[in-house]
């Protein structure tokens, strides 16, 4: 009799469970709706958006759309079954994972991280609790390993900590003294749910997250490394030397590590886990509270970050959780409006391949709300053209401007950068705060014969004249 209760109570979860999915995988249209497609069908129309889309609000979906291409060889296009490396999105997972471990007394947040991880003995002080909320101090491996690994041979976690031990370099400062991003603390989260769980990582979140909250399409996957190659797969293109898209990325000697990344996931599975934490499948509402919070420093200071997640507070939305991912071919985005029961959820495949894709987060987030969306500049070519070319600073060091993709970019850093108009004379350096500006001006022939670049608040206010 107890067995055939326990059957028949988990075949009444099973249905209820299947029944609350297909109420919250439920698609109404409404004004919203067209605002956003309106949104998204001109950024797919001017090349800067290729990926999928969907947007929710009070558990209904009210814009679900799939843009371009998965698969240039084959052509196949995006559907919302095509799998997306998260990247960084990966890293709310990987905290999820401790927070289950902490709640089953299997560790605790204030453990030293070399409880763990003895081989790292020389970074005693750092606890699991640094490591979530990037207080650790800890260095980034992906530098050091630029510099010193051998990039024919791929790297595992096992591989980094190794290299880490070898290495020993130095803290860049003393726990939760400052914050700084850290994709070591999360790829060192990751060996610690693996040593203290006795399972893999992927195992570990199969098993407490993917399985419970039906994402039968997510998983860690290592696609280079184990040259993988499925129908679904969302490739993430960059372009080579000639201007060729290629699918043979940079970083890919890192495929190979997960915690910081390593995720493959699709937009429904996405939402669903966006649903489970809403509806306290997995976690509680202590839990949440907890994972939802900024963290503080020792002087106080808010970070802006909680469990895997960036915490804001925006008007008029209330509080936000979020977060991003960017790596070669890949711009993901993330966001859950807590009080007003709001999410955007961003794929994004050839994400680095031309430069342009953008991630319309702020133009989403005022649809959402009913305020106006600002309408992008669109200049002629024929102006970029004039525009575009080599300016010498006063110091005599030459900037150049080029033309590609139907864009403007400078080069900094041995990077180069968009620069995104806001009027036929004025663009704003993408990426960069506070903002940069690039503001040029003709001679009286009409000629484009220098530009003034500023940014306000740190001081840098420089001209430069064209080339003749």
């Amino acid at each position: 009799m107890k067995t055939v209760l326990t059957t028949l109570v988990a075949f009444v979860l099973l249905v209820s469970s299947k029944q609350l999915y297909a109420q919250e995988f439920e698609i109404i249209n409404n004004e919203k709706t067209l605002r956003l497609d309106s949104l998204y069908s001109e950024l797919f129309k001017y090349g800067e958006f290729n990926g999928n889309v969907l947007i929710a609000e009070n558990g209904k979906i009210i814009y679900r759309k799939n843009y371009g291409i998965a698969n240039m060889v084959n052509k196949k296009a995006l559907d919302e079954n095509s799998l997306f490396y998260l990247a960084s999105v990966s890293k709310p997972f990987t905290a999820t994972a401790i927070l289950l471990l902490a709640k089953e007394e299997k560790l605790s947040l204030s453990d030293d991280m070399t409880k763990y991880i003895p081989e790292l003995s020389f970074y005693r002080g750092i606890t699991i609790e640094n490591l979530v909320h990037h207080t650790s101090g800890l260095p980034d491996y992906m530098s050091l390993m630029d510099k010193k690994w051998d990039k024919s041979k791929f790297a595992s976690i096992n591989d980094i900590i190794n290299f880490l031990n070898q290495e020993n370099p130095e803290v860049l400062f003393l726990p939760n003294e400052k914050w700084e991003y850290s994709n070591t603390g999360y790829l060192l989260l990751a060996s610690i749910v693996e040593r203290v769980s006795n399972k893999t990582y992927n195992e570990f979140l199969k098993e407490n997250i993917f399985i419970p909250l039906d994402m039968n399409d997510t998983g860690v996957l290592f696609v280079h490394k184990d040259n993988l190659n499925f129908a679904d797969l969302a490739i993430g293109y960059e372009k080579d030397s000639s201007g060729n898209f290629t699918k043979d990325i940079k970083l890919k000697y890192l495929d190979g590590n997960y915690g910081p990344g390593g995720i493959y996931s699709t937009i429904n599975d996405l939402y669903k886990f966006d649903r489970g934490l809403k509806n306290n499948r997995i976690v509680n509402q202590n839990d949440k509270e907890k994972m939802f919070t900024s963290s503080k420093l020792n002087s106080g200071e808010k970070t802006g970050y909680g469990f895997g997640w960036f915490v804001e507070n925006k008007d008029p939305s209330g509080k936000i959780v979020r977060h991003s991912g960017n790596w070669p071919g890949y711009k993901i985005n993330f966001s859950r409006h807590l009080d007003s029961d709001k999410t955007i959820i961003l794929l994004q495949n050839n994400a680095n391949a031309t430069g342009k894709m953008k991630s319309p987060t702020a133009e989403t987030r005022n649809i959402l709300y009913g305020l106006p969306v600002k309408k992008d500049v669109r200049l002629p070519t024929d102006l970029l053209q004039e525009i575009s070319g080599v300016y010498i600073t006063k110091e005599g060091k030459e900037d150049s401007i080029i033309l590609r993709d139907n864009s403007l970019w400078i080069e900094m850093y041995q990077m180069q950068f968009e620069l995104i108009p806001i009027s036929q004379s004025k663009f704003k350096v993408e990426g960069f705060r506070p903002d940069v500006i690039y503001e040029f001006t003709k001679d009286k022939d009409g000629n484009i014969a220098k530009y003034r670049v500023q940014q306000l608040g740190t001081g840098v206010d420089r001209t430069a004249k064209r080339k003749k």
